[in-house]
């Protein structure tokens, strides 16, 4: 699997977590701690983006 396509892929993960996020926080009876554990899986996710698309650069 390219580079590329594992950012494609985790950028995907990203916005599915995020979906969930916005939907959790809309319901009446949110889960917070449930949210805060997605939201640090976000961070993460965002975080091996942002360090493979810099190892892209870097290679290419």
């Amino acid at each position: 699997m390219s580079t590329a396509d594992h950012v494609a892929q985790l950028t995907e993960k990203h916005h599915q977590i995020e979906e969930k996020i916005e939907n959790e926080l809309a319901s009446p009876s949110a889960d917070h701690v449930h949210i805060s554990e997605l939201k640090r899986e976000k961070l993460r996710i965002k975080e091996r983006i942002s360090t493979l698309s810099a190892e892209g650069k870097v290679t290419h």
